[in-house]
């Protein structure tokens, strides 16, 4: 398919389309009324399903480069003056791309995988940018889902998207209502939960994670909550040295994670 974009150039941030590109961008609560997000700049647009994509803007600008309308083939598109594209940006440099996508749709099930389940559970994470990072790391890392409960910051918000760095298509999640119960299911499967907590004696690296398990992360300045910490099979502590009390909770969740994908991996060379 060739070029296929509207005649008429966007000039005004009050053009009721990007009217509700800004209300998407800004509320979460319209964002999960149409179940629908935005991402911004040129990966997050390619590696977004094509399936998913519902309208894409893009700058005057942006479509100089040759190669850049190549990346659009297949899709219609609109053409936003530069300067109302960077006034409807989230970011400071934008990259002249922005485009709504479907939210991906899971259930429990589909973060389950027997013996290999791998989950990352957080509970009230309040920073964008650390909840971004810790999808990033879980794909990396080989997590099957990562679950949260409905006081987490949105997993849409704009700043968490751009740290997804596109993981946010590819990593299964779940946003609950009650964590607690959830939890309780996940007992039945037989996961294995572990916190790291204050009262953890043992460092995380005696722990046995090749079974299905899940790591509980609380809080960036309250941790884990009594009633969640409770719901843990284990305790475990992070080593640390100086006067550092904690680390910040997605440099915990990477430890973590990539030590129960490090144990996976010595677990598979032995039974070679």
């Amino acid at each position: 398919m060739g070029k296929d974009c509207t005649d008429d150039m966007i000039t005004s941030s009050a053009n009721q389309q990007m009217k509700h590109l800004s209300q998407l961008m800004k509320r979460a609560k319209e964002r999960k009324k149409e179940q629908v997000f935005v991402v911004e700049g040129i990966k997050m647009f390619q590696e977004a399903p094509a399936d998913t994509v519902v309208s894409v803007y893009v700058s005057e600008s942006f479509l100089e480069k040759p190669e850049h309308e190549k990346c659009l083939q297949g899709y219609r598109y609109e053409v936003v003056s530069d300067a109302v594209f960077r006034e409807i940006s989230d970011t400071q440099t934008p990259q002249g791309i922005l485009a709504i996508v479907r939210m991906p749709k899971y259930d429990l099930s589909d973060l389950l995988q027997g013996d290999h389940t791998h989950l990352l559970i957080l509970e009230s994470v309040q920073d964008p940018g650390n909840l971004g990072t810790m999808v990033r790391t879980g794909e990396g890392a080989g997590i099957t889902g990562i679950i949260m409960n409905k006081t987490t910051v949105d997993l849409f918000n704009p700043k968490t998207i751009r740290s997804t760095m596109g993981s946010i298509y590819r990593v299964p999640y779940l946003i609950t209502e009650h964590l607690p119960d959830l939890l309780d299911e996940l007992h039945k499967e037989n996961i294995r939960l572990y916190a790291a907590h204050l009262k953890g004696d043992t460092y995380y690296d005696a722990f046995d994670f090749t079974g299905a398990c899940g790591f509980l992360i609380g809080n960036e300045g309250n941790g884990l909550s009594d009633e969640i910490a409770e719901c843990a099979d284990c305790y475990l502590k992070i080593p640390m040295e100086g006067k550092v009390e904690s680390l910040n909770a997605a440099v915990s969740a990477a430890l973590l994670m990539y030590e129960c994908k490090r144990q996976r991996g010595e677990h598979n060379e032995n039974m070679v």
